[in-house]
């Protein structure tokens, strides 16, 4: 069973009832969490007020940087849900005893999570041991940072020998721009710039073929889903009917307002959600993610936390992370 730090526990109960009984008026507000510089269709539904809508009541947006960042918000009640937290972030916080769950595959993205080495090292894959005793920019605790770990270890360099910096994206890839870093890891738009100054040891096929997964979830308290399901579900078919536009279409218009509101230019956003793929509710419930996969894969990325000394222990099982039950009942609305 997971533990429950009691504080954040009753807070995030107590936030949850507010919430259930506003909905219940068709009143109250809800706050969700999401990042900018990442290209998602459920920006467009954002944009047109379908959550709103859906919901029944007025939905706050509140971007992070990274999704520590987003666990942090969800201990103290500030953020109710947040959409594209990444598993590192979200296993970490688990581990460490924040009541908080699964409840969707907000997308797979090998290709937009990633480590660059600056040109003038002219290091690749061949040449990756030469990487120790250099400095590195990583977000700790976020999928890039697990990403990082794993593909050190691929190429068996001693992540001891390296000066390890904590920094999001943007901060990452200004700092390899002015070579205040050898590397830096990161995602989204920050990943994009950092390809100006270098390149990347591995492709996300690459990545794929290691077990090196790359993906994020929808996240929110135990307690809040627990209180407000029918909310949940609701608010995750609505990112699935985007889902299923964007997949089916993929429209010029929806891209513009997509584009508009991940604050990018439209060529980067392009380039961005071209690497992505946002698999249906079906997909979801399946063995390969939800129904299956999706536990075993957190206890793997909470084991190579434990051995890199990221956090002290893992739990036992991650199984009672995911709560598949709001995704079910949105498959039948």
């Amino acid at each position: 069973m997971i533990k429950k730090t009691t504080c954040a526990f009753v807070a995030g109960a107590v936030m949850a009832l507010s919430v259930q009984s506003a909905a219940a008026d068709g009143h109250g507000e809800i706050t969700i969490g999401y990042f900018l510089e990442w290209p998602m269709p459920f920006l467009a539904a954002k944009a047109s007020g379908a959550y709103d809508e859906a919901l029944g009541m007025k939905v706050n947006w509140v971007s992070f940087e990274t999704g520590t960042a987003m666990s942090a918000a969800m201990a103290s009640g500030d953020v109710q849900m947040s959409v594209s937290q990444g598993v590192p972030p979200f296993v970490i916080a688990t581990s460490g005893g924040q009541d908080i769950q699964t409840v969707d595959v907000a997308v797979s993205y090998s290709e937009n999570d990633n480590c660059v080495v600056h040109a003038d090292l002219e290091i690749d894959k061949e040449t990756a041991g030469e990487l120790a005793g250099k400095k590195v920019a990583v977000p700790l605790g976020t999928a890039a940072h697990y990403g990082f770990l794993r593909q050190m270890d691929h190429f068996g360099v001693d992540v001891s020998t390296l000066q390890v910096v904590d920094m999001a994206p943007p901060e990452g890839a200004a700092a390899l721009s002015q070579k205040a870093v050898d590397f830096a890891c990161g995602f989204g738009g920050g990943l994009g710039r950092m390809m100006e100054y270098g390149n990347v040891l591995l492709t996300g096929a690459e990545k794929e073929e290691l077990g090196i997964l790359v993906f994020d979830v929808t996240s929110a308290p135990a307690s809040f889903i627990a209180e407000n399901g029918d909310v949940v579900a609701k608010f995750l078919k609505v990112t699935a009917d985007a889902n299923a536009d964007w997949t089916a279409n993929q429209s010029e218009e929806m891209l513009s307002v997509i584009a508009q509101q991940a604050g990018m230019d439209l060529d980067a956003a392009r380039t961005a959600i071209g690497g992505f793929t946002f698999p249906s509710i079906e997909e979801q419930l399946s063995e390969k993610w939800l129904g299956g996969n999706a536990a075993p894969f957190m206890q793997g990325v909470a084991g190579v936390f434990v051995e890199a000394g990221s956090i002290g222990s893992a739990l036992d099982s991650y199984e009672d992370s995911v709560n598949t039950g709001p995704l079910q009942a949105a498959s039948e609305m």
